[in-house]
């Protein structure tokens, strides 16, 4: 294993202190794995808490701040933040309007965001769930009772984050972020396993020139091993399983083409070519992209595409200023 670590048993809190240190806009509990917006809680603003394990960075700590999060937990590497971890994230930003929980869904995330809301209410904070799973590759997965959350979380994250700076109460920020969960779909390709530095070792074992469709930002199995293929036939097989879970034609569409943390950006661009061209071959027309390790999953080499068919307020909302330390814009 080669890591630029200190020891496996804290990394999650050493890259905590870097993040504090490098942003200090930022108010970070590094024993206690949560990041919160410095100006929180703000009086009758409502507030967006997200967060899981760590090892997807940016997602979720990289996406506090104005116009998307106000807080996230950040539990250990690939294993979901504990209920005291997010009671605490959402006491620190309550405003007084409610809290949004945006909760990938895998089932520990689930299972500790709903005892932390549960909570919550004990202490009269109003809370509203919502659960994002937006990968087609499969059902009942490792770690999972339906489809995964995965690189749409950006989206919603986003979105929901802009409609909540505007000052929406917290039923329309929760309809909007269920909204883009609903319109938006995700599908992963590995090249290569990842490596849990608790662990040691692979997460998972690919045969040499083999790569696996559908993969989870775990490495949970995905759909097949199949021998790898070139960047136009990986977006082509991506896209035809959204395409065939969410049909694209005719839509305008927010597009990520992410790296899962090992694949250089000069491959991401090539993979987004491929997909610009097989979008508007199928009748879609790209209004709004992404390019770059977002979601990622440790040094897993690989993409993820996901896509979201926009409606003109979904754009306005997209569009809306951001700055945080995973994406910024317009401020």
């Amino acid at each position: 294993m080669r890591k630029l670590i200190n020891a496996p048993a804290d990394v999650v809190s050493d890259a905590l202190r870097g993040l504090a240190a490098a942003h200090p806009s930022l108010r970070v509990d590094p024993g206690n794995g949560t990041v919160v917006r410095a100006d929180a809680p703000r009086a009758g603003k409502v507030a967006l808490v997200s967060g899981g394990g760590s090892g997807h960075e940016p997602l979720h700590a990289g996406f506090v701040g104005p116009g998307m999060l106000d807080a996230a937990c950040c539990g250990e590497v690939f294993t979901s933040p504990v209920p005291d971890q997010i009671i605490a994230a959402t006491m620190a930003v309550d405003g007084g309007a409610g809290v949004v929980h945006l909760v990938k869904n895998y089932t520990g995330d689930v299972m500790n965001f709903q005892m932390a809301a549960e909570l919550a209410e004990d202490e009269d904070i109003e809370v509203t769930s919502v659960v994002i799973d937006d990968d087609v590759a499969v059902e009942d997965s490792t770690y999972t009772a339906g489809r995964r959350g995965t690189g749409a979380t950006l989206f919603v994250e986003k979105i929901a984050g802009a409609l909540a700076e505007e000052g929406a109460p917290a039923d329309s920020v929760a309809a909007v972020a269920r909204e883009v969960n609903e319109r938006s779909r995700s599908f992963g390709v590995a090249l290569s396993s990842c490596t849990v530095p608790a662990a040691g070792t692979p997460t998972f074992e690919l045969g040499e020139g083999e790569m696996e469709l559908g993969i989870g930002i775990h490495g949970e199995p995905g759909r097949e091993r199949v021998p790898i293929g070139t960047a136009a036939e990986i977006v082509d097989a991506s896209l035809s399983a959204i395409d065939a879970d969410m049909p694209l034609s005719g839509s305008e569409v927010l597009v990520l083409v992410n790296g899962m943390g090992g694949t250089p950006l000069i491959e991401q661009y090539v993979a987004y070519a491929e997909a610009a061209r097989w979008l508007e071959g199928h009748g879609a027309t790209v209004v709004r992209s992404l390019v770059g390790p977002y979601v990622t999953s440790l040094e897993m080499a690989g993409c993820m595409i996901s896509v979201c068919r926009l409606t003109p307020e979904l754009t306005r909302l997209w569009d809306a200023p951001v700055e945080t330390p995973g994406l910024r814009w317009g401020r």
